[in-house]
C-alpha cells in the first residue's frame, strides 16, 4: 500500500493505492501482473468526496510496487492535465467537425505543434499564450523563426 497527502487548489487530496497480485492466477487476462485500487478522498471547505478507481498492470510487483504504481497513476494524470486537457478545452478540439481523409489528424498535429511551441517560449498557460499571442502576428512568425526577434 501505498499513499500521498497533498493541498493544491484550496482542496486536500489523499490518496491510498493498494496493488494485488493474488488474482493473477485466477484471471484469464493476458499478462495481468497486479490489481490496483485507488481511493482517493478530497476535501474542500470541509465537504469530502471519495471517488474509487481499479487498475490492471502486467508490471510484476518486484519491477514496481505500489508507490511506484501510484507514482506512475499520478504522472498519467499530469500527462492528461498539460496535454489532453489543452486540446480538448483551450483548443476546442472535441468542438471540432471537420472528420474526413487526413485533415483530422493534421489539425491534431497542428494542435500539438502550437502547444509545444507555446510551452518552449515558457508559457504554462496556454489559454493566456494564445491571448497574448493573438493578432500580434510579427510576435508568431517570431516564435517560429521566420523573423528575427
Amino acid at each position: 500500500m501505498a499513499e500521498t497527502f497533498g493541498k493544491r487548489s484550496g482542496r486536500q487530496e489523499h490518496r491510498r493505492l493498494q496493488a494485488s497480485t493474488r488474482l493473477a492466477a485466477y484471471s484469464d487476462w493476458p499478462h495481468l501482473a497486479q490489481v490496483c485500487r485507488l481511493v482517493r478522498t478530497t476535501r474542500r471547505g470541509g465537504v469530502a468526496a471519495v471517488e474509487i478507481d481499479y487498475a490492471i498492470t502486467s508490471v510484476p510487483r518486484d519491477q514496481a510496487d505500489a508507490a511506484q504504481l501510484l507514482a506512475w497513476w499520478r504522472g498519467h494524470w499530469g500527462i492528461e492535465n498539460r496535454s489532453h486537457y489543452v486540446r480538448d478545452v483551450t483548443l476546442a478540439e472535441d468542438a471540432c467537425q471537420i472528420c474526413k481523409g487526413d485533415a483530422p489528424q493534421n489539425l491534431a498535429a497542428l494542435r500539438n505543434a502550437i502547444v509545444s511551441m507555446l510551452r518552449l517560449e515558457g508559457h504554462h498557460n496556454i489559454a493566456a499564450a494564445l491571448r497574448k499571442c493573438a493578432w500580434k502576428t510579427q510576435r508568431v512568425l517570431a516564435m517560429l523563426g521566420i523573423v528575427k526577434k
